[in-house]
């Protein structure tokens, strides 16, 4: 029997039920229908209809979980006490943003919730739709509501597609609670969301599935569709999937004319070589440990072969941009400053834009590192600095440089506090470092790059700091680089005399 109860798609004319294939309109299909919604008996032709509906259905339509407890991935919404199952368990009205990549179950948990509560569902795109669709879907829920008591599930796919007048066409029914909205989207929706929308809503964010929950569903359709698949073809197609079942799913059907399901049939049905990659085992660490001393060994064509092998392989690339952020002090560090900030920025626009466009950040990252001038002057600063810590030599922290906010921290200071920037060149000779490590120097530049500026200036702050040059305004000009010869005598020479 139809009822629109249970959440299906609503199309003009005919409703696919789902499971149960099409069932014809309970009222007329316009926003001035005011007819109660009709049941009506399956006939043979709708039966036919179905199977036919069903034949033709992608693998991954036809694997998509009914329940909650068959949703595999996203334990943090799905867990017991999660939110989202909280939501779905106590049946009260919601509207959810579900933001993740690609093939993680945005649809499928929208779909979901509708069947779990029991809601009427309607489906728009935002590819397609306009403002005149979402206020016909509206009203619609709204007499719904007003009828039978029936609420309304509405899913926008896509939805950072959307105007920002047809995003604020949802408002008044969110605010209502005429429909619950879920909505879908892989783009960052600080960006591309109105706040006001945001803030109505409950922002869930999904994470790629796991290789062991690509497995899981990978084996479920297999066995749903009586295939055997060989273990090299499987592991091919959850690195294929780099997270999305989706993805997944459509290899396997491509490849699935023959049975078995081989290595070969895979790779054919892709057209994509499989790349012998683990990313558990020794091809993992091996690939990365040849990319990291490519780059700082300059070889950036190595450097990119390796990237792109590890990309194909379907490696993590947030894994990959940690690496390049870290690879970025470790061994280039002030002789390029720039090559953090370009590693950060490869890192933050991966999690803006996602694969496939993000590899060309990667790329470009990668690219700075291996030629940018090397140095591991920072590695060797932190490891002596660790170094001496670790071995006891700390000390107190000097009188006038404690919290002069405690009460009587300055009058117990032999000497007062001397402030910089009451000084020419904003430096001045005083005692920073604890007793125990006086005169210690950690940081010792080297001669390539901005270091080499670095090397100068830093000569010249020690100095300055020890008490055994005073600050000129040449000094001020030249960044406290090196005098010379002339100007070292005029300082020498300005100095007063000891008469004691």
């Amino acid at each position: 029997m139809y009822d629109e109860s249970r959440g299906q798609r609503t199309r003009h004319g005919p409703v696919w039920t789902g499971a149960r294939g099409w069932a014809s309109r309970g009222r007329a299909g316009v926003p001035g229908g005011g007819r109660r919604l009709a049941r009506v008996e399956p006939s043979l032709f709708d039966a036919s209809e179905q199977e036919a509906a069903a034949r033709v259905a992608p693998l991954a339509v036809r694997m998509r979980p009914t329940t909650l407890d068959e949703v595999v991935g996203q334990r943090h919404l799905l867990a017991e006490g999660a939110p989202l199952r909280r939501m779905v368990e106590g049946d009260a009205p919601l509207s959810v943003i579900l933001w993740g990549p690609p093939g993680t179950g945005k649809t499928t948990l929208a779909m979901t919730i509708a069947a779990s509560t029991k809601r009427r569902w309607r489906e728009l795109s935002a590819v397609t739709a306009g403002v005149k669709d979402v206020r016909q879907v509206v009203e619609e829920a709204k007499r719904a509501l007003g009828e039978t008591g029936e609420q309304t599930v509405l899913f926008i796919d896509e939805v950072h597609r959307f105007s920002k007048t047809q995003q604020d066409a949802l408002l008044p029914s969110v605010e209502n609670r005429w429909v619950s909205l879920v909505a879908a989207t892989t783009e960052n929706p600080f960006f591309s969301i109105t706040t006001p929308l945001l803030s109505r809503s409950l922002l869930l964010t999904l994470e790629p599935l796991a290789d062991n929950d690509i497995r899981t569903v990978l084996e479920r359709a297999i066995a749903h569709e009586a295939l055997t698949v060989e273990p090299d073809a499987m592991d091919f197609l959850i690195r294929l999937a780099g997270g999305d079942a989706r993805r997944a799913l459509t290899a396997l059907e491509a490849a699935a004319h023959n049975d078995p399901v081989t290595l070969e049939t895979v790779e054919q049905a892709v057209d994509r070589v499989a790349v012998r990659y683990d990313r558990d085992g020794d091809q993992h660490y091996d690939v990365i440990s040849a990319f990291i001393k490519s780059i700082r060994g300059s070889d950036v064509d190595a450097a990119l072969h390796y990237l792109a092998r590890m990309l194909e392989a379907g490696e993590d690339p947030r894994f990959i941009a940690r690496r390049l952020v870290v690879h970025a002090s470790e061994d280039v560090g002030l002789a390029d400053p720039t090559a953090l900030l370009a590693a950060v920025a490869a890192a933050q626009a991966l999690e803006l834009i996602g694969l496939p466009e993000a590899r060309l950040n990667l790329a470009q990252a990668t690219i700075h590192l291996a030629l940018a001038p090397k140095s591991n002057a920072v590695v060797t600063a932190l490891g002596a600095a660790v170094a001496d810590v670790r071995a006891g030599h700390t000390g107190t922290v000097p009188p006038h440089l404690r919290d002069g906010h405690a009460p009587g921290t300055q009058k117990t200071a032999e000497q007062p506090y001397r402030y910089p920037h009451d000084f020419p060149g904003r430096v001045v000779a005083q005692q920073y470092a604890p007793d125990p490590v006086v005169g210690r120097e950690y940081y010792s530049p080297g001669s390539l790059g901005a270091e080499r500026v670095v090397k100068e200036r830093l000569a010249g702050l020690r100095e300055v700091l020890r008490g055994d040059r005073e600050v000129h305004p040449e000094d001020v000009a030249s960044g406290f680089r090196p005098r010379s010869p002339d100007s070292a005598t005029r300082a020498q020479d300005s100095k007063p005399e000891n008469n004691n």
